[in-house]
C-alpha cells in the first residue's frame, strides 16, 4: 500500500489519508484518516487476512459481520478472513485509525497460534494500558526502526492484545449475556441505547453534563446511567474521561508543545492539575513523561 490520499488500493474502501509505519515480512503497520464524501455506508467488503483496527481519534458507524455498532477512538476490532465490513461516516470527518494487518503464517508460527485461529472476529473496545501501548509502538515507528525491531514490537504487541481482557474471554457478548440475562430484545435495545449515547459522547465537545446527554437518547440519566453500566462494564463518566484523554494523548504527539492549562480547558476538565490527575489514573503517566513517550518527528515528506 502507497502512502498518500485515495482509497485502498487492493480493494474499494472510503477514502484515506494513508501513512505506512512498517512493513516487516508478512505484517503491514498502517494508519489513515478517513475523507468523507459520501456520508452513506460503503460496500460491504470481505477481509482475506487476519486484521486489527484500534480507534485513534473521531467516531464512526460500523457493520461488522452483520452488527452495527458505532466505532470510536477506544474500539479495537479483530477481523479474520472471510469476515464482511462495511463503514458510514454520519458524523463527518475526522476519524482515524491504526491498522496491524498480518498474513496466516506469521500467526501460525506464534506459540499463541491456536488462540488465534480459535476465535470468531471480535469488535469491542481497549483500555489505557492496551491504548498506551498501540500509540508506544506507533511513536517507534515513526522515529524509525529496522523491520527486525518492528516485527519484535510487533508481536510483543500482538501478546499484549491477546492478554486483553475481553480477547481472553468467551467473546464479545458473552459477559454481557451472562450479566443481564434479559430477553434478546431487551438485549438489543439496551445494545442500541449504550451505542446512542456513545455516538453523542464521541461526537460532542466534552461539555455535555449528563441530564443534556440523557436527553439526546431519550431517557432518563439513572436508566442510561444504568443500562450504559451494564452493557459496557463502564460507567458514563469513566467512558467520557477515556474519550478525553484519547484526545488529549493525540495532541501531546502534535510538534507544537501546547500549554498544559488549554489542553485542561478545550476538552472539559476543571484545571490543569485536574488533566495530570485524570492522565496519571487512566494511563500512570503525567502529561510531560507522556508527551517524551510518544514524541514522533515530523514526516520528511508530503505524504499523510
Amino acid at each position: 500500500m502507497p502512502e498518500g490520499v485515495g482509497s485502498d488500493p487492493r480493494r474499494s474502501t472510503t477514502s484515506a489519508r494513508w501513512r505506512v509505519l512498517g512493513h516487516p515480512d508478512g505484517i503491514l503497520i498502517y494508519q489513515a484518516r478517513c475523507i468523507v464524501e459520501d456520508h452513506g455506508w460503503s460496500e460491504s467488503v470481505a477481509d482475506d487476512r487476519y486484521k486489527i483496527l484500534i480507534g485513534v481519534s473521531g467516531a464512526y458507524q460500523r457493520r461488522f459481520n452483520g452488527r452495527t455498532a458505532v466505532a470510536d477512538s477506544t474500539s479495537v476490532l479483530f477481523a479474520r478472513p472471510g469476515d464482511e465490513m462495511a463503514v458510514a461516516h454520519p458524523y463527518g470527518c475526522g476519524d482515524s485509525y491504526t491498522c496491524l494487518e498480518v498474513d496466516h503464517e506469521v500467526l501460525a508460527e506464534r506459540p499463541d497460534a491456536a488462540r488465534w485461529f480459535a476465535r470468531d472476529g471480535w469488535d469491542g473496545r481497549s483500555d489505557p494500558a492496551l491504548d498506551l501501548a498501540h500509540r508506544q509502538l506507533v511513536a517507534a515507528s515513526r522515529r524509525g526502526l529496522d523491520s527486525f525491531e518492528l516485527a519484535e514490537r510487533f508481536h510483543r504487541f500482538l501478546g499484549r492484545l491477546l492478554q486483553h481482557s475481553r480477547l481472553a474471554g468467551e467473546g464479545a457478548d458473552a459477559d454481557l449475556d451472562h450479566a443481564i440475562r434479559r430477553r434478546p430484545s431487551t438485549l438489543a435495545a439496551h445494545r442500541r441505547l449504550a451505542d446512542r449515547a456513545r455516538e453523542v459522547l464521541a461526537t460532542s465537545d466534552f461539555t455535555l453534563g449528563l441530564e443534556e446527554v440523557a436527553r439526546a437518547v431519550g431517557c432518563s440519566p439513572h436508566h442510561l446511567s444504568r443500562v450504559f453500566q451494564r452493557v459496557t462494564g463502564s460507567s458514563l463518566t469513566a467512558y467520557r474521561n477515556r474519550l478525553r484523554v484519547q484526545a488529549v494523548l493525540d495532541t501531546l504527539v502534535e510538534p507544537d508543545g501546547r500549554p498544559l492549562g488549554a489542553l485542561a480547558s478545550d476538552y472539559g476538565f476543571a484545571d490543569q492539575a485536574h488533566l495530570t490527575r485524570v492522565l496519571r489514573d487512566q494511563v500512570g503517566h503525567p502529561p510531560a513523561r507522556l508527551r517524551r513517550l510518544l514524541h514522533s518527528p515530523a514526516p520528511r515528506t508530503g505524504a499523510a
